[in-house]
């Protein structure tokens, strides 16, 4: 598992964490097509993560 935060940092779509947190909080990214408001939200293999349109599989990543 990951958190939120860290996926997008680890992705290199936020530079740093507090550009993660912002990205979240203003409703800038969603979980399985929900937005998601909790940084720390624990993200699991089968878990889809979309940006600005853009769709990352969370088990590219942290398989």
């Amino acid at each position: 598992m990951i958190k939120l935060d860290q996926f997008l940092k680890l992705l290199g779509i936020a530079g740093t964490g507090g550009q993660a947190k912002l990205m979240i909080i203003n409703g800038d990214v969603k979980v399985n097509g929900t937005v998601e408001t909790r940084r720390g939200r624990k993200l699991v293999s089968s878990d889809q993560v979309t940006v600005a349109g853009q769709i990352f599989k969370v088990e590219d990543v942290i398989e």
